[in-house]
């Protein structure tokens, strides 16, 4: 990767099409660069509610893995830039919507197409736990189909980094579903945590719901520190073991405690090409059917009703209302082999030091 001097980006050079995602913290929209016509992702976070909300810290680690990771089934970064109230990360754009919207739609798929899917993420896991990354947030919200029907994983907010050991972890994050139990009972993890996420969401697309499901948060949590998942009959017998071997209680013994290898040898995955698919030389069991990539048929009615004039950019306050986050700007563009970033992020406010 080579450096070379900042050249500016702004959300002015993107045309603001419609929105395809709402978070706690912003937005996402889908924007077209207007020099290109090219189609992007746009996520828009509020400084002001990352603030509020504490999520500085995790604002800057997502900036920093997104800009450190390059893998098939991972979203890929481009830009990134800010305004005096808001940060923007231009991502890849998947125009097959978010994998929960296909299962939604479907209430359960087929075991060869979870077996694709599951494939597909371990690999992207196996990817970041080789640079001492726990991703912590595998959900079907998280996992997005490009136009060929590969699945990408996305969002990084929750991710931790430097971790080297079975314990390097404590934060008490995720989504409740897909904690690991090492998690909610706070003594600290590891990378086990991704598979046992992996396990769940395999379960959920097999089943139509995840193993440990309760509309009480709390009983989700008794729940998977207390049941075992429940396995119905018309599953094989593979996947049987694959889930239980995934879904087990204890990190140490859970599958792919001892790397990701385990999991690629399981009898379950036998049938997979890992360099082909690593390659992406596989077709994938669905491909989406989109004649016009800007069509945001596979996505919720629930955001792409939303008006774009509630998500604009454009209403700005006077320039010291919000911090400015040094470092925050990153540009990688698909037309250019050159990357540029500022690997030094801090945030400062407007007359005054560092403040992190």
């Amino acid at each position: 990767m080579e450096f070379e001097t900042q050249r500016n980006c702004s959300v002015n050079d993107f045309e603001l099409l419609k929105v395809i995602g709402k978070g706690r913290y912003g937005k996402v929209l889908l924007v077209k660069k207007i020099i290109t016509g090219e189609l992007f992702a746009m996520k828009i976070l509020k400084k002001k509610y990352i603030a509020e909300c504490r999520q500085i810290e995790h604002t800057r680690t997502e900036r920093k893995i997104l800009a450190s990771v390059d893998h098939p089934y991972i979203v890929k970064f481009f830009y990134a830039f800010q305004s005096n109230e808001r940060l923007y990360l231009i991502l890849e754009y998947c125009s097959g919507g978010e994998l929960f919207f296909h299962l939604n739609r479907a209430r359960r798929f087929d075991e060869q197409r979870v077996k694709f899917y599951s494939a597909c993420l371990v690999l992207a896991i196996e990817h970041l736990h080789s640079k001492n990354i726990i991703y912590r947030d595998l959900k079907p919200e998280n996992v997005l189909i490009d136009e060929d029907g590969f699945p990408k994983i996305t969002d990084f907010g929750l991710s931790k980094e430097n971790c080297t050991d079975g314990r390097s972890a404590r934060s008490f994050c995720g989504t409740a579903e897909y904690l690991a139990p090492e998690v909610i009972i706070k003594q600290g993890y590891g990378k086990a945590v991704d598979w046992w996420s992996l396990g769940c969401i395999i379960y959920e697309m097999l089943i139509g719901l995840p193993p440990f499901y309760h509309e009480n948060k709390k009983y989700v949590y008794m729940k998977i520190l207390s049941e075992e998942p429940l396995l119905p009959d018309f599953l094989s017998l593979p996947v049987k073991n694959l889930l239980t071997s995934l879904l087990h209680k204890d990190p140490n013994r859970r599958l792919g405690a001892r790397g990701a290898e385990e999991i690629k040898t399981n009898i379950w995955f036998f049938d997979v090409d890992w360099a082909a698919l690593g390659a992406k030389r596989v077709m994938p069991s669905f491909v989406p059917n989109i004649s016009d990539p800007a069509n945001s048929r596979y996505f919720s009615e629930e955001f792409t009703s939303s008006a774009i004039s509630a998500a604009s950019p454009n209403s700005l306050s006077p320039r010291n209302s919000s911090p400015t986050y040094d470092g925050f700007s990153y540009s990688c563009s698909p037309s250019e082999s050159k990357c540029v970033f500022d690997n030094e992020f801090t945030i400062r406010e407007e007359e005054g030091q560092p403040i992190v």
